[in-house]
């Protein structure tokens, strides 16, 4: 993260910053591109209340009700053909000798199922903004080869970036035990709490079911547009509240030298505005990362959570609850969301004992840009048109991808 930007210095320390993210190290990112990381809003791209929409229409704004009882609108079982398509791409990747870190379109062919990915691809971002993919042949796969698949089919999509500060760009949702309230240090999918809903730090999110959890893990998905409705027709002071920058998001220790440990920004933001394009309403939110700042607002450091800001965290946590499509994923199912305009959230979860033989929860995964010449939001950062933009990126910490949660 860069430290706050002045607007009259704005244009040069934009065109530092992009310089920089040209400069990178070859024999550690081998591609050319590095995750751009964490940063707070340009100050010129937050705009005020009055010109946000009273109300948003669309494809992006829907109802539960539009979709529960309709999985044919948002399910899709794969067919032996593009499985056996799969299949032999990530057979042919392996032969290779590739790390999953390498692979991309290039390299990753699949000719017949394409078309459909770039129409899903198009439907994540402008559309309804979710996806759910069934008969993802896990077990009969093993965990490398899904692995590599799910890798393969993420990059036509977008490309991966790094969720965390140790590089993953290919995730691990699992229980490692540790302590959940401990939030200004552990990241939530670390443990089996509930995950309240927030958006990713990328465009897209996906997560592959490579075992389930004993009871619980359930996935709930939330239109913000629909929500930005609610609050604007039930609590305008609330809505308006959310699009002002007073709010500070922890980085949990995750930043590289000389960067701040927390970052001020909006919740709710106008899309920058281009001719002939509307100017969407965009959402960031993460009410794990607002709540665990004590040891920065005790030490008068940056101030505490308003009563106000309180409520309005609650009443947009409610808010989404109110309206959530709830769905469970079976093992070799594919869930994608877009972190634009929807929230998603997952309930606590209890594993099976140690005693049962049964695997833990596991889900891998992957953190997907999609820049804006390639189709993706026009969004308030100075590296919206970077090719990885977003994710978690500290220092030169090298992208890896491991088969498991470490």
């Amino acid at each position: 993260m860069s430290p706050a930007i002045d607007v009259d210095s704005q244009a040069d320390v934009i065109r530092n910053l992009k310089a920089k993210a040209k400069q990178v190290d070859l024999s550690v990112f081998p591609d050319g591109l590095k995750t751009t990381g964490q940063h707070p809003p340009l100050e010129d791209k937050i705009y005020p209340y009055s010109v946000f929409p009273k109300h948003i229409e669309g494809p992006t704004e829907w109802k539960a009700e539009d979709y529960a009882n309709n999985p044919e609108r948002w399910v899709h079982q794969f067919s032996e053909e593009e499985l056996e398509e799969i299949s032999k791409t990530a057979d042919d990747f392996i032969a290779l000798g590739k790390p999953l870190t390498g692979i991309n379109k290039d390299n990753f062919r699949l000719p017949s199922l394409e078309p459909a990915l770039i129409t899903m691809r198009r439907e994540l971002i402008n559309g309804k903004g979710f996806i759910l993919y069934k008969g993802f042949p896990v077990d009969e796969w093993g965990t490398h080869k899904s692995a590599i698949a799910y890798m393969g089919l993420g990059a036509y999509l977008g490309y991966p970036v790094s969720q965390n500060g140790h590089g993953h760009i290919l995730g691990h949702v699992k229980d490692l035990g540790e302590d959940s309230k401990q939030i200004d240090k552990v990241r939530i999918y670390r443990t089996n709490a509930r995950q309240f809903f927030h958006a990713d730090d990328s465009d897209i999110v996906g997560l592959l079911c490579i075992s389930k959890a004993e009871f619980g893990g359930e996935s709930d998905v939330a239109s913000i547009h629909n929500v930005w409705n609610i609050l604007q027709a039930e609590r305008p002071d609330v809505a308006e509240l959310l699009t002002q920058p007073i709010w500070y998001f922890d980085r949990k220790g995750e930043v590289s030298a000389g960067e701040d440990p927390y970052i001020k920004a909006a919740v709710f933001y106008l899309e920058p505005p281009e001719a002939g394009r509307e100017q969407r309403v965009y959402c960031k939110w993460d009410p794990y990362f607002v709540r665990s700042l004590s040891r920065f607002s005790d030490a008068g450091v940056i101030p505490p959570l308003s009563a106000a800001q309180d409520e309005a965290a609650r009443l947009l946590e409610a808010t989404c609850e109110r309206v959530k499509l709830h769905m469970v994923l079976a093992v070799g199912d594919i869930q994608f969301v877009a972190n634009s305009h929807t929230l998603h959230a997952r309930t606590a979860y209890r594993d099976f004992g140690p005693d049962s033989g049964r695997p833990r929860r596991h889900l891998m995964r992957l953190w997907l840009s999609v820049p804006e010449d390639e189709g993706g939001w026009r969004l308030p950062y100075w590296d919206s048109a970077e090719k990885k933009r977003g994710g978690i990126q500290v220092d030169d910490t090298p992208p890896v991808a491991r088969l498991d949660a470490d």
